[in-house]
């Protein structure tokens, strides 16, 4: 897209957030030291088991509970867990936490090999870096400059109806928690392009969908105001997608992301 609008390669990853400096054990560490190392973490309930770089499986504080004291982590560590690649969205990954109810994911490379750990407190410190006026700026500047139109920064109460969408579709499961952030009054405001009255809405998609389910007919919203009309990459896809309304969004349950894997089929790949 040539707008200015975040494209998937612009978007925070896994790879902006995850923590770097991981530590690991062994496959053929034993019940006894690694069940050591985690009584005496205040941080750690399970470790990443890595035979070199290569990431084998995740040992967990519920793995040793029945396991005898000599025996290698190998043999009783779970060696098909989710895994996740530094190129993936954070939203994704923080989807692929929500749905599972897994507290922290490996991140490995295209050879499998350990990288980092993405965490579901790194997925909340991302979230709460959502969306600022800094990046409003951004993308103001960002109009300006590729289309050499004078654009306005407002903020203000937008009607959900008059919005068109620039986005085909939202995950069911991220509904709940905007929808949480909504009856609690958490929700950051959208970011819309006022494309000289056409409202297109650049960020917040999930969001006006879960409004949409409680009723909702208006919200807070980052103006990027543009009082002659441009042609918009955002607007183009919109009308190719037969996008006219908040309706017009499909939402789809949860799905694998391409960029997620198990240890297993990284094992047999």
């Amino acid at each position: 897209m040539d707008d200015g609008s975040q494209t998937y390669e612009d978007k925070p990853k896994v790879k902006d957030y995850m923590t770097r400096d991981v530590e690991t054990v062994s496959p053929d560490d034993t019940v006894k030291s690694v069940a050591k190392r985690i009584a005496g973490s205040n941080s750690h309930s399970g470790y990443p088991v890595c035979d070199g770089r290569h990431v084998s499986g995740f040992i967990s504080a519920r793995d040793l509970l029945l396991a005898a004291e000599n025996e290698p982590i190998f043999k009783i560590m779970t060696d098909d867990i989710i895994v996740a690649h530094p190129e993936m969205r954070i939203t994704d990954a923080a989807r692929v936490i929500l749905r599972s109810g897994i507290q922290q994911l490996p991140v490995v490379d295209d050879a499998g090999n350990l990288v980092g750990l993405i965490s579901n407190a790194d997925v909340i410190r991302s979230q709460i870096e959502r969306a600022t006026p800094e990046k409003v700026g951004k993308l103001k500047r960002t109009l300006e400059s590729i289309h050499g139109v004078e654009a306005k920064e407002e903020r203000r109460v937008v009607k959900l109806d008059l919005l068109t969408p620039t986005q085909t579709k939202v995950y069911t499961d991220e509904l709940e928690g905007r929808r949480y952030e909504l009856e609690n009054g958490l929700a950051e405001p959208l970011v819309v392009i006022d494309n000289a009255g056409t409202l297109l809405l650049a960020d917040g998609h999930h969001r006006v969908k879960a409004a949409a389910r409680l009723g909702i007919e208006e919200m807070d919203a980052y103006v990027v105001r543009l009082d002659t009309r441009v042609e918009l990459g955002m607007a183009e896809t919109a009308r190719k997608s037969e996008l006219n309304s908040i309706d017009d969004i499909e939402e789809v349950d949860y799905a694998h992301h391409p960029l997620v894997e198990t240890t297993e089929r990284l094992q047999n790949s």
